[in-house]
């Protein structure tokens, strides 16, 4: 057999092994590179995660950044949901609640927590004590609602205090998604102007994302110069500043359950409005 063909055909086979190979590396790389991560939360078991930085944002409040094992990790926290939180009141008895994280899986390396400590609260006492290099346990994902892009055409949301920490999570979800379209329509009520938590944060998105998100912030105790609205949110804030009631809007509310009232009189139904 002529020795010239013999070697053709053995470049064609390493040719050929090569391409091959090649193309089961881009495969495989495709595959590694568009697989959702495996989140960091357990269901069933309580997980530690130590504290790396603690922010006072003023007298009551904090924000609490948690590491996580590596700088790719994810909570693997779904939108809509939260994490239970495990601590020791001041008499040293054990003590769960559920908190929702203000960071997003796309953050990636690290969740926080923007914490109001109240002077009787249990849980409250936990964070105040808390310093960087110590570990918080942590179980979930928990909560009934999860969100899906696409999933509403606009969002009515009524937060007070600590609750808008929930509300935040969703609304960063929805706009910065660049697939997703929905409109967000935000009441926030609180006591006094320094009672407002993330407003640095709300602002930014109302500036970054003109016509798609709208915040109404309430004071009950307003400064002398002020041009949100005042006292408790009424039937009419929530007709000003939230989307009318139809099949495709829905209502979330967080520490106003006294508002479920208001939204039946208005014709919000059941089936739209969801209590964190």
């Amino acid at each position: 057999m002529d020795l010239e063909f013999l070697q053709s055909v053995d470049v064609q086979i390493l040719v050929g092994a090569a391409v091959a190979v090649l193309a089961i590396v881009v495969g495989a790389a495709y595959l590694f590179s568009s697989r959702k991560p495996k989140g960091c939360l357990d269901p069933e078991n309580f997980k530690e995660f130590k504290l790396v930085k603690r922010q006072q944002l003023s007298h009551n409040v904090a924000k609490f950044t948690f590491e996580l094992p590596t700088p790719s990790s994810v909570l693997g926290l779904p939108i809509g949901q939260h994490i239970s939180c495990r601590g020791k009141d001041s008499q040293g008895e054990e003590v769960i609640k559920p908190y929702t994280p203000t960071t997003l899986d796309s953050d990636g390396g690290r969740f926080e927590l923007v914490i109001k400590m109240y002077p009787q609260g249990r849980m409250s006492h936990h964070f105040r004590e808390m310093r960087v290099g110590d570990y918080l346990s942590v179980k979930g994902p928990k909560g009934r609602f999860r969100y899906q892009p696409g999933q509403v055409r606009a969002f009515g949301m009524i937060a007070g205090g600590s609750g808008i920490t929930p509300m935040f999570q969703v609304a960063r979800a929805i706009l910065e998604n660049p697939k997703d379209k929905t409109n967000v329509h935000l009441i926030y009520a609180n006591v006094t102007y320094e009672d407002i938590l993330l407003k640095e944060e709300l602002d930014s998105l109302v500036a970054n994302y003109p016509g798609r998100f709208n915040v109404c912030y309430v004071l009950n105790q307003p400064p002398e110069v002020w041009d949100g609205g005042v006292g408790f949110v009424s039937k009419e804030m929530i007709q000003t500043h939230c989307p009318a009631p139809t099949p495709d809007i829905k209502i979330l509310r967080c520490g106003h359950k006294a508002m479920g009232g208001h939204l039946d009189a208005l014709g919000y139904s059941q089936e739209m409005q969801f209590q964190f």
